[in-house]
């Protein structure tokens, strides 16, 4: 179960409990469910009682009760808690179950994952002056809502720039509308099409007009083209070829892409009471047995628990970006994958080092670059960048 899953499994816990007369509150949009901030209780929390305690005129332990009981019940869920004043805390069955079903979407969706319906009743329709940056961002908004399930129309006040389409930019209509659209409005490159890909290329111009919220000013210097970590653009892209260079030099190994096997305690061990959950296990308890890979050591170290979290979070980041047009929320986040990203592979190198041999901790660990670097992909692509195999 995902984090998206269980999202989804408490806001129809909460439908449920409306319709059964249990609870007399409106059912919200969508549930945010986060992971476990560290000293709490369980994998993942929500404060989806705490919300409506106020429209329900009940306390929000007593709504946690109620939706306990049903979310309980759901395949996936191990257990669930209240803690404090009516927070829901979910354990799922198996310490990594949420990781692998994570690494399990990113694997079936491809660069799909992260895309939904949670917009599908919506039909937009977008407005935007002549100018270059918001133009594209108009385009990559609505690349961002297509990929929710909207439908939409842009239009522009004049008739498009020709170099625009250089940019993968397309208008569906020129003129002043009839009736007000929705505008967007970011501050003005103060260049043309035609100058920033003389001087940039579509994809550095593109990252360049959309990586910078719409209130601030682009920065549209030669920075964007410098090849190191200093660019993030090029850090976002590094990472995600060198993900894909790991499944090559896996393929010529032999061996591909796996799940870590659960690493809990045996039927005569002690309990892991001193290791982290899932795939973040960082340390042996004393009494418990190895993980199951033919080595003294489990397939990750702490370094994949951001990984894990930033990839989890995906689906939401990308809706969060559709809702509130904001492709640089999509930007940011691609950052930061490949920050974390490059962290793991320095501190767990999904292939062997000389003569050793593929292991399932090699395995595991190659699924999870591999994860990394589809989302990186998909991301790149919602913002109309390229992301190659190679650099």
């Amino acid at each position: 179960m995902t984090p998206a899953d269980l999202s989804r499994t408490v806001l129809h816990a909460v439908r449920r409990a409306v319709d059964e007369d249990a609870l007399r509150a409106p059912v919200p949009a969508r549930v945010r469910v986060e992971r476990t901030r560290p000293g709490g209780s369980g994998d993942y929390a929500c404060a989806v009682a705490l919300q409506l305690a106020g429209p329900a005129a009940l306390p929000a332990l007593e709504i946690a009760a109620i939706l306990r009981e049903r979310v309980a019940a759901e395949p996936g869920v191990g257990r669930v808690e209240i803690t404090g004043p009516g927070f829901l805390s979910f354990t799922l069955d198996a310490p990594d179950a949420g990781d692998r079903a994570v690494l399990d979407a990113v694997r079936e969706q491809g660069l799909a994952y992260g895309h939904g319906d949670a917009l599908r009743e919506e039909i937009l329709q977008f407005h935007h002056a002549r100018e270059v940056r918001a133009a594209v961002t108009a385009h990559a908004v609505r690349r961002l809502v297509v990929a929710q399930g909207a439908r939409v129309r842009v239009s522009c006040e004049e008739a498009s720039d020709p170099d625009w389409a250089r940019l993968g930019v397309t208008v569906d209509a020129h003129g002043t509308p009839p009736v007000p659209l929705t505008g967007i409005r970011p501050v003005p490159a103060g260049v043309t099409a035609g100058e920033l890909l003389e001087r940039l290329g579509p994809d550095a111009a593109r990252w360049g007009l959309l990586r910078p919220a719409g209130h601030d000013r682009a920065a549209l210097g030669p920075a964007l083209l410098v090849q190191g970590e200093a660019n993030p653009l090029f850090r976002v892209r590094y990472a995600h070829a060198r993900a894909r260079a790991l499944t090559r030099g896996a393929a010529l190994l032999g061996f591909t892409a796996g799940h870590a096997p659960y690493a809990g305690p045996g039927p005569d061990s002690e309990s892991h009471a001193g290791t982290a959950q899932g795939a973040g296990h960082t340390q042996h308890t004393p009494g418990a047995p190895h993980a199951p890979y033919g080595e003294d050591s489990f397939p990750y170290d702490g370094a994949a628990r951001p990984l894990l979290d930033l990839i989890a979070d995906h689906p939401g980041v990308l809706l969060a970006g559709a809702r509130h047009r904001a492709p640089d929320r999509v930007a940011r986040q691609l950052e930061a994958v490949a920050h974390a990203f490059f962290d793991f592979h320095d501190s767990c190198p999904p292939l062997p080092a000389g003569d050793e041999k593929p292991s399932a901790a090699h395995r595991a660990r190659l699924a999870l670059a591999e994860a990394a670097g589809t989302v990186l992909a998909g991301g790149l692509s919602l913002l109309g960048i390229r992301a190659p195999e190679h650099l």
